[in-house]
């Protein structure tokens, strides 16, 4: 059964504990007419432009306000709300349902649920649970930036921001994870305003650069540099912008995931998407249908760690590399050639495979020239081929930090897997902590996170995950096509990117050229910067403040 509006609030009856932010009578007067719940961490928007809904999304990746406080302070005086005073979120819902069956009967529903789309925010979600949100290929997402964002400050309640589940707290490791929790948050804490002031005597201000943009170089240098600190339990904010369908398909995999946040999460989204798009999510709790659907996800996830834990015991046992590392691990010794068959095809009257033949004969320079003229003038990175480049792949295997994984996993368009995280391959200490001289309290509060990790994992081992520190490694598959390589590696290696993914960027493209052989590949990726940069974001702050400056 659909839930309706006037039910008593389903926050109030979570499993999880979430905290609740108050707002003024004016204010709740003003929010119920564009948001579909005004306590819960997991709200829609509505009744808004999308081009609003779209600059709302992209301001709350870079603030550490509630997308409803953030619609609030700098959002509303900018819109003409007078016409909108009849407007209530929860209206209409009946109508809706009404029309959305009736053009399912007519037309079918996995065609037309594509179709219809829902701006949601999903807020207070563990960095576990936002890669569980963000796996989907064919949805949006804006996260919460640790790059940008400090986390030494607390939430409204006086908790430091991480996620409290309630077997954790109610076990009797509940008040070691609180206490080891806040400690972490307090290192970074204190750490924060002594690796400021390291960078900025180590990178003095120049007479030409803002203030304005030093200070915020030098602070998003310091929050790279100390954010391994933070657990995966750390809490963020996500907004996601998704189809019905791609909702329901992920609805079904959190339902049925091992992780008891997840799965009440994914029943909080689904209470709000249905105030907007019911009828697309009919199908989620049926029985015959989703629940299926689910337990299908859920019995294969149950037998596939002990059958594979059974088949490869002995190679278990055996130590494994800690070290961050990069290798290509599979390709196609032809591919190129194969891209340059591909770019000839839309051209030609041909059968591909003539083509490939012919291609097979070109010389080196034929098939240079060939892949030169489809890579055309790029005068910048957003300037890419066509899908030809498409035609052939790579797959690496990665070890780096979690920090770096986070980053890498939001890429929608490659194949990315990934192992549990653990403690188990170690972790880095930044170069910039070591210089900076913090580097036995860095490791001291990473030992701390080990420990609680060793602690919890005996109990409760999914949850574990949410002590272990994001500068911990772990180990995961990229596979990509050399149009998305090329974007992945030109965006990832830049100067305002953070320092472990660069290096991760520079390596895949490396070795794209010098293991897979694919030099003409490598070569129209030319736009990987290996360039030093001290302060990474000092270039992009002062474009950033001389458009404020300009008021364009």
């Amino acid at each position: 059964m659909i839930p309706q509006p006037s039910q008593p609030n389903p926050y109030r009856k979570s499993s999880m504990t979430y905290a609740v932010e108050t707002f003024t009578t004016e204010e709740q007067e003003i929010l119920r007419h564009y948001v579909t719940n005004l306590e819960g961490p997991v709200f829609a928007l509505v009744n808004l432009p999308e081009v609003v809904k779209g600059a709302l999304f992209a301001r709350y990746s870079r603030s550490s306000k509630s997308l409803r406080r953030l619609f609030l302070d700098e959002f509303v005086d900018d819109l003409d709300i007078s016409g909108d005073k009849t407007v209530d979120a929860t209206m209409g819902l009946r109508r809706a349902e009404e029309l959305y069956e009736r053009v399912f009967g007519e037309y079918g529903d996995d065609s037309v649920a594509q179709l219809g789309g829902v701006h949601l925010a999903c807020e207070q979600a563990s960095n576990v649970l936002t890669k569980v949100l963000e796996r989907g290929r064919l949805m949006s997402y804006l996260e919460q930036s640790t790059r940008y964002i400090p986390y030494d400050t607390r939430l409204w309640t006086g908790h430091f921001r991480y996620f409290r589940d309630p077997d954790v707290l109610e076990s009797p490791l509940g008040a070691r994870y609180i206490g080891e929790m806040d400690r972490m948050f307090d290192t970074y804490g204190e750490l924060m305003p002594l690796m400021v002031d390291f960078l900025t005597k180590m990178f003095p201000r120049e007479g030409s650069v803002s203030d304005f943009a030093y200070k915020q170089s030098i602070r998003a240098r310091a929050l790279d540099s100390l954010r391994g600190l933070l657990p995966a339990g750390a809490l963020s904010n996500v907004g996601i912008y998704g189809s019905g369908q791609s909702y329901e398909m992920l609805l079904l995999r959190m339902r049925a995931h091992p992780l008891p946040e997840v799965r009440s999460y994914a029943d909080l989204m689904l209470i709000e998407l249905r105030k907007v798009i019911p009828s697309f999510l009919t199908r989620v709790d049926r029985p015959d249908r989703g629940l299926e659907w689910s337990d299908y996800f859920a019995d294969r996830q149950e037998k596939m760690p002990q059958l594979v834990g059974e088949l490869f015991d002995d190679l278990l046992m055996q130590p494994q590399a800690q070290t961050p590392s990069v290798s290509l691990i599979d390709f196609d010794p032809n591919g190129e050639d194969k891209i340059v068959a591909a770019i000839c095809y839309s051209y030609l009257g041909l059968s591909e495979h003539s083509i490939e033949q012919r291609v097979a004969t070109m010389s080196v320079t034929e098939k240079e020239k060939l892949l030169t003229a489809y890579v055309g003038d790029r005068r910048n990175r957003r300037h890419r081929p066509g899908r030809a480049f498409e035609r052939t792949d790579y797959r690496f295997d990665i070890v780096s930090d979690y920090g770096s994984f986070r980053d890498l996993q939001r890429h929608r368009m490659m194949t990315i897997d990934w192992q549990p995280l653990t403690t188990d391959l170690g972790y880095e200490v930044p170069q910039m902590v070591i210089d900076a001289g913090l580097s036995g309290r860095f490791r001291e509060s990473l030992d701390r996170s080990r420990d609680l990790y060793e602690a919890l994992a005996e109990r409760l081992p999914e949850q574990a995950r949410y002590a272990v520190a994001l500068a911990f490694n772990i180990r995961y598959i990229i596979q990509l096509s050399a149009r998305e390589a090329m974007h992945v590696t030109e965006l990832r290696s830049g100067p305002q990117g953070h320092p472990n993914y660069r290096i991760i960027a520079q390596q895949m493209h490396q070795q794209i050229a010098s293991v897979a052989g694919h030099r003409g590949v490598a070569a129209a990726m030319r736009f990987v910067d290996y360039s030093d940069s001290d302060l990474g974001r000092l270039a992009a702050e002062s474009r950033l403040e001389e458009r404020r400056q300009s008021g364009s």
